[in-house]
């Protein structure tokens, strides 16, 4: 296509990082719809509005999320993107593909696409960009029938969960974040294509508190791989690191945030306060080769993170300690399904969960789902000096 008819996203192209005008440059010789996606971006650019309009709702049959509805505002000028669909498709554990898969994905997309995907959205789907409304079914039949991919979330629906590699390439794991991903995927099919909530919610699952896929800050529900005993401790890999230099008194253990650690210079012994530690991994991040997780493992469960749409950027804050984490994960089930019902109760138009607990309070939240306080949910410590008591307890 010819550069004067994107001078502004022309632009875009010069700067020293790679450019997503210049990938879809490469899509526009041989695809109309993505030649009149930079169109109407130029346009938008020019404007300073958005040129995509809500026109209905669009989707799969017997399917209730999925697919992102786009239409353009302006289809006279923009024929080919008048409609260009987002279509989700749910991701395997951890993103491992076959170059069969990919193959596969690829060729459908370019049989009933833009040819554009993003690997991945930040809910983990592959996102396939544009399509028309009359390729949406013939496409999934072939992405379901041939490829064996099936959609993601959309809407107010549990979205699609989501998990770093786990055991798979990393020695921290306490879980098997895989096979507990696709187990929740295939346990909750109904929640996650028949949207039915307030708004969405999101469960993503990290191996480790090193939290890889930064749950705590972009899920509803974080699973934290964690252990319940003590770390465990090499004192000969510890006198190791001592003698190439490394300074474990500085580096270690005036970084630990609850002083969880004393270096005892004249034995060269590290000491470890086991009721102190919060298993932040800071230390094992310095020093694996002296410190590894306890053998004890299961996971943190947190809840209410968020991005800031309604009522600001929430990070989420703990709400069962530790729960074991082994197949078929009932105790995990069970809990979650009282929280989804809790907040389908309590819960506004576009109001997410952890929004819902803010407005209501933890105690009422904590008490409906039958869980008990700990001290470990404690947001901050206690400000001021009165106790409250509701009345059936005086």
């Amino acid at each position: 296509m010819s550069e004067s008819e994107t001078p502004r996203l022309d632009q875009l192209e010069t700067g020293p990082w790679p450019s997503f005008v210049s990938e879809i440059k490469k899509m526009a010789g041989r695809k109309p719809a993505a030649r009149d996606l930079l169109r109407q971006m130029e346009l938008s650019y020019k404007d300073r509005v958005t040129h995509w309009k809500h026109g209905g709702i669009v989707g799969i049959r017997s399917y209730g999320g999925g697919v992102i509805g786009r239409y353009s505002d302006s289809p006279e000028q923009f024929p080919d993107v008048a409609a260009f669909h987002t279509i989700r498709v749910n991701q395997p554990s951890g993103w491992f593909y076959s170059t069969k898969a990919l193959r596969q994905i690829c060729d459908i997309w370019e049989k009933y696409g833009s040819g554009l995907t993003n690997f991945h959205g930040s809910t983990g789907d592959i996102i396939l960009l544009g399509t028309t409304t009359e390729k949406l079914q013939p496409c999934f039949n072939e992405l379901s029938d041939e490829a064996g991919f099936d959609l993601g979330g959309s809407g107010s629906a549990l979205r699609t969960p989501s998990c770093c590699l786990g055991p798979a390439r990393c020695e921290w794991s306490c879980i098997d974040t895989l096979d507990l991903c696709n187990d929740l995927t295939h346990s909750f099919q109904d929640e996650l294509h028949r949207p039915a909530w307030p708004y969405k919610f999101k469960i993503k699952i990290s191996g480790c508190p090193n939290d890889c896929v930064a749950s705590i800050a972009r899920s509803d529900l974080p699973i934290i791989g964690t252990w319940r005993d003590s770390l465990r401790i090499d004192q000969e890999e510890v006198r190791k690191y001592a003698a190439d230099g490394f300074d474990i008194e500085n580096e270690v253990v005036a970084l630990c945030p609850t002083d969880a650690l004393e270096w005892d210079e004249k034995t060269l012994t590290l000491k470890l306060k086991a009721e102190d530690c919060v298993r932040c991994m800071h230390c094992i991040n310095r020093m694996p080769k002296a410190l590894r997780p306890g053998l004890e493992r299961g996971a943190t469960l947190l809840i209410g993170g968020k991005a800031p749409i309604m009522k600001g950027a929430f990070l989420s804050w703990v709400l069962v300690p530790f729960m074991p984490m082994t197949p078929p994960y009932t105790e995990f089930k069970v809990l979650v399904r009282k929280i989804w019902d809790w907040w389908d109760e309590n819960g506004k138009t576009r109001e997410r969960v952890g929004e819902v607990i803010e407005r209501l309070g933890m105690a009422r939240f904590l008490r409906d789902v039958g869980l008990k306080p700990l001290p470990q949910m404690v947001f901050r410590p206690r400000a001021n000096p009165y106790v409250f008591w509701r009345s059936e307890q005086k």
